[in-house]
C-alpha cells in the first residue's frame, strides 16, 4: 500500500429520508441497511482499506457519534477521529481533516468519500481512485471529483458538466444543483453531464492552497491550531473554535470557485442510498419483486414493496403494491413508494406533534 494515500470518510449526517430506522441518535451510516451483517460505515471503511492503509483513514463525524464510531471501528485511534462540535456543513470539517493529514504527511494524497454510499465493483473503485491519486500527484494544483454516468434524468442529484475531449479525465465546466426534470433530460441529451457523487481526490497541498485562496478566514481560523493537531490538545482547540467557522459546503466554498477542477467518470456501479426507493433498487427481489430486509415475507398478490423489520419477523401482505413498510421500535411506517421524498416531512411532523423521542 502507498504510504501517501489517505482517506477521509464522511459519517456525520442524520439520514432523515431513511426514518424511522435512521434517527438522530443512531443514523443510517451505523445501521446494517443492506442486510449484509455490516453497517454502511463498516462497509465503506473495509472497501477503502483494501488499498489505503487503515492508519491513514480518518472518520469525520459529529461529536455525538464518537462512541458509535469507536464501537464499530475499534481499530481507530483518537487522532483518526475528526469530531465536529457543531454541524457547519462540509467545508470546515474537510479543511480540518486536510490540516491534520498535512501535519503528518505533507506529501499526502487525500480521498474524501461519504460513508453511506452503495458501491459495487471493488476493482473498478480501487482503479478509479488510484488513477485520480496519480493524476493529483503529477499536478499538485489539481482538484478532482468522480462523476457517475447518469442512467435517467434524476432530479435528486447534482450534476457535473465537463468540457468534451478525448481524455478520460476532463476539465469541469460547471456544477449544477438538483435540476428540474426538463433540465435533467436536457443534461442527459447533451452527453457531457455526470451525476455528482460527492467523492473528491486531491493532494493536501492543493486543497490547502484552495482554502487559503477562496476561504481565507476559515483557513486562518484552523491554521491557528496547527500545533495542536494530532495531539491531546486538539479536542479543546476544536471545541473552542469550530463553531466560529462559516457554515458552507466544500462544493460552494471551493469546487465551484477553483480554477483547476477535473472529473473522472466512475467505472463502478453507484447509488447514494438516499431513500427507501434507492435501497429497493439495489437489493435482491423475490419472485414478486418485493424486497425484504430481515423480515420473512408471506405474500398474496403483492408486488414491488420494500419491507424492513426486526430479524425473522413474519410479515403477511395481501393486495399491497409499491409500499415502504418499516417496523422500527416504536414507529411503524406504511408509505407509498412514489411519495418517498416526503418521509423527511413525516419525521418532522412526528417530532412536532408527538415529541423529540421520534427524531
Amino acid at each position: 500500500m502507498n504510504k501517501d494515500y489517505y482517506a477521509v470518510i464522511m459519517a456525520g449526517g442524520v439520514g432523515s429520508r431513511f426514518w424511522p430506522v435512521s434517527r438522530q441518535a443512531f443514523p443510517k451510516q451505523f445501521h446494517d441497511m443492506l442486510g449484509t451483517g455490516e453497517s454502511l460505515l463498516q462497509t465503506t471503511f473495509n472497501r477503502i482499506n483494501t488499498f489505503i492503509p487503515s492508519k491513514n483513514t480518518l472518520v469525520l463525524t459529529n461529536g455525538d457519534y464518537q462512541d458509535l464510531v469507536k464501537e464499530q471501528l475499534p481499530a481507530l485511534t483518537n487522532t483518526q477521529l475528526v469530531l465536529e462540535p457543531s454541524m457547519n456543513n462540509t467545508a470546515p470539517c474537510i479543511l480540518l481533516s486536510a490540516m491534520k493529514i498535512a501535519k503528518e504527511n505533507p506529501n499526502a494524497l487525500m480521498l474524501v468519500a461519504p460513508s453511506d454510499h452503495w458501491i459495487e465493483n471493488l476493482e473498478g473503485f480501487t482503479a478509479d481512485i488510484t488513477t485520480a491519486f496519480e493524476e493529483c500527484k503529477q499536478d499538485k494544483s489539481l482538484l478532482m471529483t468522480l462523476g457517475i454516468q447518469p442512467t435517467f434524468p434524476n432530479t435528486g442529484y447534482g450534476y457535473i458538466a465537463y468540457k468534451k475531449g478525448e481524455k478520460t479525465i476532463n476539465e469541469v465546466a460547471q456544477f449544477t444543483e438538483k435540476p428540474d426534470y426538463k433540465t435533467a433530460k436536457d443534461f442527459l441529451a447533451q452527453g457531457n453531464y455526470l451525476w455528482n457523487a460527492g467523492i473528491f481526490v486531491w493532494s493536501v497541498e492543493a486543497i490547502l492552497a484552495a482554502y487559503q485562496k477562496y476561504l481565507p478566514e476559515m483557513y486562518a481560523l484552523f491554521a491557528a491550531g496547527e500545533a495542536f493537531y494530532n495531539t491531546a490538545a486538539e479536542f479543546d482547540f476544536i471545541e473552542k473554535n469550530y463553531a466560529k467557522s462559516e457554515n458552507i459546503s466544500v462544493d460552494y466554498g471551493i469546487m465551484e470557485k477553483a480554477d483547476k477542477v477535473a472529473v473522472l467518470p466512475a467505472s463502478f456501479d453507484w447509488s447514494d442510498l438516499g431513500t427507501w426507493g434507492s435501497l429497493f433498487d439495489k437489493l435482491e427481489k423475490d419472485t414478486n419483486t418485493n424486497v425484504s430486509v430481515h423480515a420473512k415475507l408471506q405474500v398474496d398478490n403483492s408486488r414491488n414493496n420494500i419491507v424492513r423489520t426486526a430479524e425473522e419477523k413474519l410479515v403477511i401482505l395481501k393486495n399491497v403494491n409499491n409500499y415502504i413498510i418499516v417496523d422500527e421500535k416504536e414507529v411503524l411506517l406504511i408509505y407509498p413508494k412514489e411519495d418517498e421524498q416526503d418521509v423527511k416531512k413525516e419525521r418532522l411532523r412526528a417530532i412536532n406533534e408527538q415529541g423529540d423521542k421520534y427524531q
